[in-house]
């Protein structure tokens, strides 16, 4: 059957039938599935014929015999490990994430746990917590990463100085073959036929070609079926990138988990300083050694004084334990350091270990934006060698005009990368083969591996030659061909290699700036540059979020990769390459594209968690835009997309309206004709608006202040129409605090949420530009903005919308929430002391795009102890109020917020400065939530008289 790009419909059609009637599992060779698994999270790109998720080994089985009997082959693929290429594949992707991540057992006195290849190291790690214990090799994707990906791979992570490989702590594998049958490996056991001979042939070459270095992953690992090294088959499959077969099974080893642990920040005056000084902290044992340069860390905030850092972590059965060991680690390197720190709060390691964490996404921007690449992510040395080899690897970045931050394991000798390869043009590829191949010259000059993590795929396997030379390459192949005959397990991969120049994703990207409605200020203005920043890296897929952080709720509620940023995102991809990718041809008319942006949340947390700040909420609205320019929207989009505008026209008949919302049979009417979910409640209008109050409060009759006596508010929608005590609250507030008289910009204004978020865009900046023709006085003068959403609007789709008007961006950086506002206009003001626990919700758009480090900096002068949740509360603006999206708005609440609820103390305060949030609480758990506003002018009323409120700044103005 032919494997290209665009498959034969009968051939396809024949091939789905039959693995519909062989397996028991999710069968799909339709475009969407074919367009989520084009990539990796690599340079790389190839078309599969479609996916088969297995639901157990027989149906694993059952898959290969088809697809053998059809030509057809086969990639397996985990999740979160593979950056060279070799999750991408021409035949059918078998997707062991979705069915099969049942760990069937663990045994803590054995140490061991038998696992499917699904299973998510993070899952693991947390049932084996209790006894515990953990699994050593932790790549830094360890919140989605599959242990059968990491089998694949030969997967390491920040702790292999102490606990090695996944090839150290993998005891046994049960693997099914592309020509049928089960074999069962462990130390000592029999491979495929002929394995032995190949090797006992051979046993000069592989014992003296293979380089002695703690991150040697690039190959075969065919030494470790050498008789001295025991004969170890499962050693020899591990790090094979599924060319071999297929894991269904595998027993791995458990280790101690120290109970407690410490991070010693070790500053350096620069980055070879840190490079030769980490093998000597590896005799103190320390449970990691990781490095960094200051080119990859913009903001030092938290770190130690130095040019580079290295980040020494310590365990220990108590907290003084780890503390005695981590100060030990800091005397040791004391003579080479500048400055050092010893971290022991486990909030302040986290934070710390984000950086680290987030680096494989940080990195693909250069400090002026321009983009870096994958393609020599993990080039390993010994040790010894890391400083002379990272001085020579910066001398070839210059040589080449390239330039790159690596980081990474430097008590392992491995290096990470992102380069900023031209991929684009023929010269500029050119020049990332010639890099290539001098690199990997440079690479074996110091006896190192060209790959020491994430395996040689199609970006390395070509050079595998100038490592292990002709000889023990050509082995390599026939110790493929010995265990897949047929050449169907992930062919072009390791053995027999594609070029490294060849498949490259950005070849069938259009190669000029598409017309859209948006700036895209941080790539150039060019759509396909912002959908390039994609990469893979798949923070998106962590399901179990915590912390401040909100992406991606629709994933977590439905575990679909359609539903994730990335999945979104390579959808976007596709639709972008059309005719010339082969998937996705009816560009922005795509169905596909349309019903996976459908469920996106627009919560803009990929703005701020994804570590390449992918913005999947502009994509979406950017998107809608154009797919449904010059038709008919759905009855949403019109009635919620135009809420300003119908709030503005009800206003006066509220009571009235209200009465008929409450009659069911009209209620559900109006539901039906408007595209609202049926188990939504209409929320009730205010019988009076917030300007109408504020208008009644100082009469018509009010003179003009200058602009030091007055606290200018936006009157947004949903605080003018739905929540006007709201504004009530916050103006009793402000006028306590700063002395200045609250008025309201200009009536009739609007930031352009509502039409932003429904994708009409033309709408939208038509109304923005209405607002800031109506505003020209206010323009410059600080603006609180009570609604986060609204905040959130007009600090970046505003200039991103109108980025050819000045007045936009002047706009947007008066942005103010209420807390900054107080924090920056009266410092000095003492708010009033609650003294009680919190609980409730960020909102996502403040989490994102506006910050609220005022605010817990606010709530903590008030007395408000614990956090209000991360996530997204599910309801999120239109979203939880459209017809069909119910189920995941409940999922989403579901998430963290309903559960944060439940468990809360009795006498907390529910804060969410949301209206979505807060909306989505009354009508699912029947609780009334709180503004921050609220929460202040109570304690201001509750403050006894005749006892100071705190200092104010001029003369109080009369209370409402």
């Amino acid at each position: 059957m032919a494997s290209g790009n665009t498959p034969n419909p009968r051939e396809s059609g024949a091939l789905a039938a039959a693995l519909r009637a062989a397996v028991r599992g999710d069968v799909d060779l339709g475009p969407t599935a074919r367009a989520l698994t084009t990539m990796d999270a690599s340079n790389y790109r190839r078309v599969p014929l479609g996916t088969v998720a297995p639901r157990d080994a027989d149906d694993i089985a059952a898959a290969l015999a088809v697809c053998r009997e059809h030509g057809v082959p086969v990639v397996p693929r985990g999740g979160g490990t593979s950056i060279a290429g070799q999750a991408t594949g021409t035949g059918v992707v078998l997707d062991l994430t979705r069915h099969l991540r049942t760990i069937t057992a663990l045994d803590p006195e054995a140490r061991t746990a038998v696992v499917r290849p699904g299973v998510v190291l993070d899952d693991l790690r947390a049932a084996a917590a209790p006894y515990g214990l953990t699994f050593g090799p932790d790549p830094s994707t360890h919140s989605r990463c599959t242990l059968g990906g990491m089998i694949g791979n030969n997967s390491c992570g920040a702790h292999s100085v102490a606990w090695g490989t996944t090839a150290d702590n993998v005891h046994a594998l049960t693997v099914a073959r592309y020509g049928g049958g089960t074999l069962r490996l462990e130390p000592g056991a029999e491979g495929p036929p002929g394995v032995r001979e190949l090797v006992d042939g051979h046993l000069a070459a592989l014992r003296t070609r293979f380089p002695e270095l703690p991150r040697r992953i690039s190959g075969y690992a065919l030494d470790a079926l050498l008789p001295e090294h025991g004969r170890d088959p499962v050693r020899a499959f591990c790090g094979s990138e599924g060319t071999l077969g297929v894991v269904t099974e595998a027993v791995v080893r458990l280790v101690d988990a120290p109970a407690v642990r410490a991070l010693a920040v070790l500053g350096y005056a620069d980055e070879t300083a840190a490079a030769e000084a980490a093998p000597g902290l590896l005799p103190h044992h320390p449970l990691t050694v990781e490095g960094m340069a200051a080119d990859l860390v913009p903001d030092p905030a938290g770190l130690p004084r130095g040019g580079a850092w290295l980040f020494a972590e310590t365990g220990g059965a108590t907290p003084a334990e780890a503390r005695a060991h981590a100060e030990r680690l800091v005397r040791a390197a004391a003579p080479d350091t500048v400055d050092a720190a010893v971290v022991t709060d486990p909030a302040g390691q986290r934070a710390l270990w984000r950086i680290r964490e987030d680096a494989a996404g940080t990195a693909t921007r250069m400090p002026d934006g321009s983009e870096a690449w994958p393609g020599w992510e993990d080039t390993a040395v010994p040790p010894a060698r890391l400083g002379g080899y990272l001085r020579e690897f910066r001398a070839l970045l210059a040589a080449h005009g390239l330039r790159g931050a690596p980081y990474g394991h430097f008590g392992d000798g491995c290096i990470h990368v992102r380069i900023d390869f031209d991929l684009l043009t023929a010269p500029g590829v050119a020049r990332f083969r010639a890099f290539s191949e001098d690199l990997a010259d440079l690479v074996v000059a110091h006896g190192g591996s060209l790959s020491g993590e994430h395996g040689d795929g199609q970006a390395r396997a070509e050079l595998l030659p100038k490592m292990y030379g002709d000889e023990l390459v050509a082995l390599f192949a026939r110790f493929k061909d010995l265990w897949d005959p047929d050449g169907g397990m992930n062919p072009g991969i390791l053995a027999r290699p594609a070029r490294l120049d060849d498949n490259l994703r950005f070849a069938v990207l259009p190669r000029e700036p598409v017309d859209v409605a948006f700036g895209y200020p941080h790539d150039g203005g060019d759509f396909s540059a912002a959908v390039r920043r994609c990469v893979g890296v798949a923070k998106c897929r962590t399901e179990q979020a915590t912390g401040p952080s909100v992406m991606c709720p629709s994933f977590r509620a439905t575990g679909e990769e359609a539903h994730s940023t990335r999945g979104r995102a390579r959808l976007l991809h596709e639709m972008l390459a059309g005719d010339a990718g082969g998937v996705i041809t009816d560009g922005w008319r795509s169905t596909e594209v349309r019903d996976a942006l459908d469920l996106c949340l627009s919560c803009k947390g990929c703005r701020s968690d994804c570590p390449v700040g992918v913005d999947m909420a502009t994509y979406k609205a950017e998107f809608l835009h154009h797919h449904y320019r010059g038709r008919l929207r759905p009855a949403a989009h019109y009635a919620l997309g135009g809420l300003p505008r119908w709030l503005r026209l009800a206003a006066p008949f509220a009571g009235p309206l209200n009465a008929l919302a409450r009659i069911r049979p009209l209620a559900a009417l109006a539901k039906r004709l408007a595209g609202i979910a049926p188990e939504r409640d209409i929320p009730p209008l205010a019988r009076e608006t917030f300007t109408r109050w504020l208008n009644r409060k100082w009469g018509k009759g009010t003179f003009i202040l200058s602009n030091d006596q007055v606290a200018w508010f936006w009157p947004d929608t949903f605080t003018e129409h739905l929540a006007p005590e709201v504004g009530r609250a916050a103006v009793r507030v402000v006028e306590e605090a700063t002395g200045r008289r609250v008025m309201t910009a200009a009536r009739g204004m609007c930031c352009g949420l509502t039409y932003v978020s429904t994708g009409r865009l033309d709408r939208a900046r038509a109304v923005m530009r209405r607002t800031l023709d109506r505003m020209e006085r206010t323009v410059g003068d600080p603006m609180v903005v009570l609604e986060p959403s609204c905040a959130a609007t007009l600090r970046t789709d505003l200039p991103e919308l109108l980025p050819d008007d000045p007045r936009a961006a002047a706009l947007a950086a008066t942005v103010h929430t209420l807390a900054e506002y107080l924090e920056k206009h009266a410092p000095d003001w003492e708010p009033p002391r609650l003294d009680r626990p919190v609980t409730g919700q960020t909102h996502c758009h403040q989490h994102a795009v506006l910050g609220d480090a005022a605010d817990r900096r606010l709530r903590e002068r008030m007395g408000l102890t614990g956090e209000p949740e991360g996530g997204c509360c599910g309801l999120a603006g239109n979203f939880g109020f459209e017809r069909g999206h119910w189920d995941i708005s409940v999922a989403c609440a579901e998430d963290r917020l309903l559960p944060a609820l439940r468990a809360a103390p009795p006498d907390a305060e529910i804060l969410a400065d949301g209206i979505s949030c807060r909306t989505q609480l009354h009508q699912l758990a029947g609780v009334r939530a709180k503004h921050l506003a609220e929460l202040l002018a109570e304690g201001l009323e509750e403050t006894p008289a005749g006892e100071p409120e705190g200092p104010t700044r001029g003369p109080r103005p009369p209370r409402p």
